[in-house]
């Protein structure tokens, strides 16, 4: 009778980015979105099961913010605790 389509949701509908979604929104390669959550530079992503994923709203807020490292960065050097002769 009635053929139901839904079509995809649009990008800014999406609440929540796979590591795909946020290398396309940051215009880099997942490599480097895995490399900078690793590292604490960017939010953390979300775990549901075994998958990952970002906010979509932590992550425009952390661009307008100009992309400060998070404040639970594992990089000492990145919160200022080090200075640039490491000590």
């Amino acid at each position: 009778m009635f053929e139901t389509t839904t079509a995809p949701p649009r990008p800014d509908e999406v609440r929540l980015f796979d590591v795909h979604a946020v290398a396309q929104f940051l215009s880099c390669s997942t490599r480097h979105v895995y490399r900078l959550a690793d590292s604490g530079r960017m939010p953390r992503p979300r775990k549901l099961g075994v998958l990952v994923r970002w906010d979509r709203l932590e992550l425009e807020k952390w661009l307008a913010a100009g992309c400060p490292a998070s404040a639970d960065s594992p990089c000492p050097a990145e919160k200022g605790e080090i200075g640039a002769d490491g000590r």
